[in-house]
């Protein structure tokens, strides 16, 4: 009976032939003098270059090499989800394919996994050889994250992590979402969450492949998981609180409008017609916003019960 593996290496790429050699030997030798059973996944986002001319070179020389090749340009979370529907081994390693993570931090961060008992390892770059147009934002995003969703990384953008396979084996990850896998495990019941200063190297090939909208798609992510953890199994939480509150609110302000008038006829005073008052119109849009948002909240609960399913939910143990 073959034993399981130790280890898959998860190597998302695009356009980067010209390291993929280099990156595959320095693998292979660190996990040849660890003696770890391994995979190597290398997942091919649609590269215009000989990116996968190079895996299929290397998957024929090495049986642990295996590669996919999308049809287009898909983006890194595409990449990372492909491959962990895809993994066969025990703890799976992430990292980046352009040589600045470093395969020699693979065996501290399995050891964390195995023997500290972490369900996550995240890589921390403390000294980072990045112009500060990407650093800065990268601060700015790493403390919202931590402020947004209560776990302290910080670096949630760093490429090298470990994960048990039951963590990347049970969620589902889409946009770009990639930065916000440590979240999504905590929501997801894995709250062992550890960090480990790695060494971050000067990029050796190439120019990097990402521009500063991806702080700003990641931040619209941000709020997206933090938004269907809290509520999207319970969509009229939200919006029927939202659309209630909204209701009453202009319910009270047509109220006031029909006892001012009231209050002027019966006093014999001069009054202007409701609709002459602004305060009418708004009014008016908070009654409506609020039918519309119940509407939606009740849509919403609709669609969830339709679309449930028995087994989502995650069990610890059974006896």
């Amino acid at each position: 009976m073959n034993q399981p593996l130790q280890i898959s290496i998860v190597v998302p790429l695009y356009n980067e032939a010209e390291s993929l050699p280099e990156l595959h030997d320095w693998i292979v030798r660190v996990m040849t003098q660890h003696q770890f059973s391994y995979e190597i996944l290398f997942v091919d986002d649609g590269s215009t270059d000989e990116s996968w001319e190079v895996i299929k070179r290397l998957s024929a020389n090495n049986q642990a090499v295996r590669g996919f090749k999308f049809t287009r340009n898909y983006g890194k979370t595409a990449a990372l989800q492909t491959a962990f529907i895809n993994t066969k081994g025990d703890v799976v390693i992430t990292m980046d394919a352009d040589l600045q993570d470093s395969p020699d931090e693979i065996p501290e961060l399995y050891r964390m996994i195995k023997e500290d008992g972490y369900d996550l390892v995240s890589g921390w770059k403390k000294k980072r050889y990045d112009p500060i147009t990407k650093t800065l934002p990268t601060k700015l995003f790493n403390g919202v994250s931590r402020w947004v969703s209560g776990v302290n990384l910080h670096d949630f953008n760093c490429g090298l992590k470990a994960y048990k396979s039951r963590v990347i084996k049970s969620i589902t990850i889409y946009g770009e979402m990639h930065r916000n896998i440590p979240i999504i495990a905590k929501w997801n019941g894995f709250k062992k969450i550890g960090e480990k200063v790695v060494q971050h190297q000067a990029r050796k090939y190439g120019t990097t492949k990402f521009g500063l909208e991806r702080f700003i798609f990641g931040f619209l992510d941000l709020l997206t998981v933090a938004f269907v953890n809290k509520f999207g199994r319970r969509p009229m939480h939200f919006f029927g609180t939202m659309g209630v509150l909204s209701f009453l609110i202009g319910s009270l302000m047509a109220m006031y409008l029909l006892f001012e008038k009231l209050y002027n006829i019966n006093q014999g005073l001069r009054y202007r017609n409701v609709t002459d008052n602004p305060l009418f119109f708004l009014a008016l849009v908070a009654i409506i916003i609020g039918s519309q948002l119940f509407l939606a909240g009740f849509i919403g609960e609709l669609f969830v019960k339709q679309n449930f399913k028995k087994d989502e939910y995650l069990i610890e143990e059974q006896v």
